[in-house]
């Protein structure tokens, strides 16, 4: 089974987050929600109270096969101030391990130098701050080890190629299937 790490901050856009969270647990995928604030309680962009599981520990969050950074203000804003965050990320990408984010997340992955001479994608009016090799405008873009959604709205697309990277294409498939998408039915 594979693991993840969302995290969380006050400001984080819910939607982005826990349709991230929701259809990778529904998969299977043990997924953990870490908030980097001093409390498990965040509050996240729209004024919604969300529990976290835990509270970020550096040293305990390594053996991810994925870490996910969602988007949302002023959420993105202090993931990007967060030194162990972006320690993780770095570690994350050295193992060759996957890294994905959305929305204004990808800046987070930019600030790291995670996306140098990558394709990659983000909320428009934030591509100044990939630092990538081409901003491609598209919904979902997974280049090697790294994957970026646009914004809300490809939230449950992302989810689905987050776990075919993780799961396979059978696994995405029934969960595409199972969820009613669009292209499904």
């Amino acid at each position: 089974m594979s693991k993840a790490i969302v995290f969380i901050a006050d400001g984080t856009e819910e939607v982005e987050c826990l349709t991230t969270v929701d259809l990778l647990r529904r998969a299977g995928v043990e997924t953990v929600l870490v908030s980097i604030m001093d409390s498990k309680t965040v509050i996240s962009s729209h004024k919604v109270e969300i529990n976290a599981d835990s509270i970020f520990v550096e040293e305990e969050l390594q053996d991810a096969d994925l870490l996910f950074v969602p988007g949302g203000m002023p959420g993105t804003l202090k993931m990007s101030e967060h030194e162990g965050l972006e320690r993780l990320l770095r570690a994350q990408a050295a193992k060759g391990k996957r890294v994905a984010a959305v929305c204004a997340g990808p800046s987070v992955l930019g600030k790291a130098g995670l996306l140098k001479g990558k394709k990659a994608t983000c909320f428009p009016g934030w591509e100044d701050k990939l630092d990538c090799g081409e901003y491609t405008g598209e919904g979902v873009v997974t280049d090697g080890l790294i994957t970026t959604g646009r914004g809300l709205g490809f939230s449950i697309d992302l989810g689905l190629e987050l776990i075919r990277l993780l799961e396979g294409e059978e696994k995405a498939l029934d969960m595409k299937k199972r969820i009613q998408h669009p292209e499904s039915v």
